[in-house]
């Protein structure tokens, strides 16, 4: 678990990017939701965008924001996979499998 709070806590943790984020206002919420999201997905685990927001309570549509976050660079550069469930109606499920054990790079 070393490294992981300094690579979403904090004023040092890497901003995420778009035309609409506001430094001042989405930075907290953002990196918090970034730590929950890692800190579920780090097991490597299949998960559904519903089953990870049930688990961190957090708005299925940030969920894959967030999984998105996690293949940058700045965030380490995770690899984040998706696949349909087959028989699932249209059903995608993720996995994240850590780089570099999750620290931030230099």
């Amino acid at each position: 678990m070393s490294g992981q709070r300094d690579l979403f806590g904090g004023e040092s943790a890497p901003h995420p990017d778009g035309e609409t984020y506001d430094p001042d206002l989405d930075h907290a919420r953002l990196t918090g939701q970034n730590q929950r999201v890692f800190d579920l997905m780090r097991d490597g685990e299949w998960r559904s965008l519903d089953e990870i927001s049930r688990a961190t309570g957090d708005p299925a549509a940030s969920i894959s924001a967030r999984l998105r976050d996690l293949r940058k660079p700045k965030f380490c550069g995770h690899s984040m996979e998706g696949r349909r469930v087959p028989g699932g109606n249209g059903l995608w499920v993720y996995r994240v499998t850590p780089a570099n054990n999750g620290s931030r790079p230099a």
